[in-house]
């Protein structure tokens, strides 16, 4: 993606959900050729009416170019923003979309597939088997493409096409390599002047451990409880858990070299000032769909056993999660449920 001097740039956004809509709303705001792939009546809406988004700035009703097809040609940017489970799928959609200057963006949670690419030492160019068990991820897509990057967004999809974020939009990048580089920075300004809060890193899998702690310590956890981000900080009992899978992952993570820029401790108090919001893996439970966790929970334990570190809490918390993921009740049973449900003092939901 070498820089021009037009400031205009062709980006998909791959998967228009919670992150990628507030991606795509904001790019094409910014007067960027944004085009999305969508599905469902999520597409059906942008292309009848456009993407609208509600976040602390304001309100945004854009037009972008919408298809379930990858017919928008070369891009300069491909965020990739499904869910860790999704990417088998949809490296093969984007495929007609990477150029020979395309860097592609995944906006995902967890460790990624790319992991051991670029970094060097005894695991490099390994797959991660929990989410790329026969190295399929690896072999669709270069990692010489790929910037890493790390999401911090409050989002929700409230109706098709209509998106609501109620926090400031941040968001770290930075190279597999651990090196600087000129496209690292050039995306960083992209989605500043987007009102993208973003920095790049020299070490960005740090970042991905430190997210991975608040992500692992809280979402299975509130698939078991139905507990709020708040709910497990203030109770003891819960917060205990909490912070017993966080040290866990504090200790995986050391081995691999990872600094964490916060403590289990620090992430309850983070819960805490978030409030009353479900996780994004609370929310897929109760929509019946896949949730995240090979990407979240499965890679840490895999990595874990490489070094025979136990993980008593976490290996527990995941089998039960997993457990009640197959018990659930059938879909239609929780939508009647949810359409029953409409006390005022409800949760809000979270995408983060």
């Amino acid at each position: 993606m070498t820089p021009t001097t037009h400031p205009s740039r062709r980006i998909c956004v791959a998967g228009c959900g919670a992150i990628g809509g507030v991606l795509a709303a904001r790019l094409a705001a910014a007067g960027h050729e944004v085009s999305v792939l969508a599905r469902g009546a999520q597409l059906v809406e942008i292309c009848k009416v456009g993407l609208r988004l509600t976040d602390l700035a304001g309100t945004v009703n854009v037009k972008v170019a919408a298809s379930d097809k990858a017919r928008f040609g070369a891009q300069d940017v491909v965020f990739v923003s499904c869910k860790a489970h999704a990417m088998g799928s949809m490296l093969p959609l984007i495929k007609p979309l990477v150029g020979e200057n395309t860097v592609v963006v995944p906006t995902i949670n967890g460790i990624p597939w790319w992991y051991f690419q670029g970094q060097g030492g005894p695991l490099e160019g390994q797959a991660v088997p929990a989410v790329d068990p026969d190295g399929a991820l690896l072999g669709a897509l270069p990692w010489t493409r790929i910037v890493g990057c790390v999401v911090y967004m409050a989002a929700e999809v409230r109706a098709p096409g209509c998106i609501v974020a109620i926090s400031p939009h941040r968001m770290i990048l930075g190279e597999p390599s651990n090196q600087p580089s000129e496209r690292a920075a050039l995306l960083c300004h992209l989605l500043n002047a987007a009102g993208i809060a973003a920095t790049a890193t020299e070490r960005i899998r740090d970042e991905i451990w430190t997210k991975l702690l608040g992500n692992l310590a809280s979402s299975p956890l509130s698939v078991l409880t139905g507990a709020t981000l708040e709910d497990q900080a203030g109770d003891p009992d819960l917060r205990a858990i909490f912070l017993g899978i966080g040290r866990e992952i504090l200790a995986v993570g050391a081995t691999y070299g990872a600094s964490f820029a916060v403590d289990p401790t620090g992430m309850v108090e983070i819960c805490r000032k978030l409030g009353p919001f479900k996780t994004s893996m609370l929310q897929d439970f109760e929509k019946g769909r896949p949730l995240e966790l090979a990407a979240i929970g499965d890679t840490v334990v895999e990595l874990a056993s490489k070094h025979d570190i136990p993980m008593p809490v976490t290996r527990a918390i995941l089998s039960l999660t997993r457990f009640r993921d197959g018990h659930r009740p059938h879909k239609s049973i929780q939508l009647v449920a949810r359409s029953l449900d409409g006390h005022s003092g409800a949760p809000r939901e979270m995408r983060a």
